[in-house]
């Protein structure tokens, strides 16, 4: 899903994917790091009940490369193969955003 919203006269397109594995806000925590250092992105957004990610896109090149850090922390899109290894990788980036929370 895309999304449009300009802001202070600038357009920002949001795309939406959902992905398989988020369990709490220590993955939430982990997702955003990781995927805003994929370069061309500048926003994260994270709902933990409907398991989407929004990002700030600006071109496929982009989108693909976020979907792609997705799936090697262990988040994959959803309808694509989510194997033990995705599975034991989002375990692990769960517990490290959890010791990233500030309580």
């Amino acid at each position: 899903m895309v999304k449009r919203k300009i802001t202070n006269r600038k357009i920002k397109i949001m795309t939406t994917i959902e992905i398989l594995n988020l369990k709490c806000g220590g993955c939430a925590n982990t997702i955003k790091k990781g995927i805003l250092t994929v370069d061309g992105v500048s926003e994260v957004e994270v709902d933990l009940e409907t398991s989407k990610v929004n990002v700030n896109s600006v071109s496929e090149s982009v989108l693909l490369a976020v979907k792609e850090k997705l799936s090697k922390m262990g988040y994959p899109e959803a309808g694509d193969a989510n194997t033990m290894i995705h599975k034991a990788k989002s375990f692990v980036s769960c517990a490290t955003g959890r010791m990233g929370e500030k309580v």
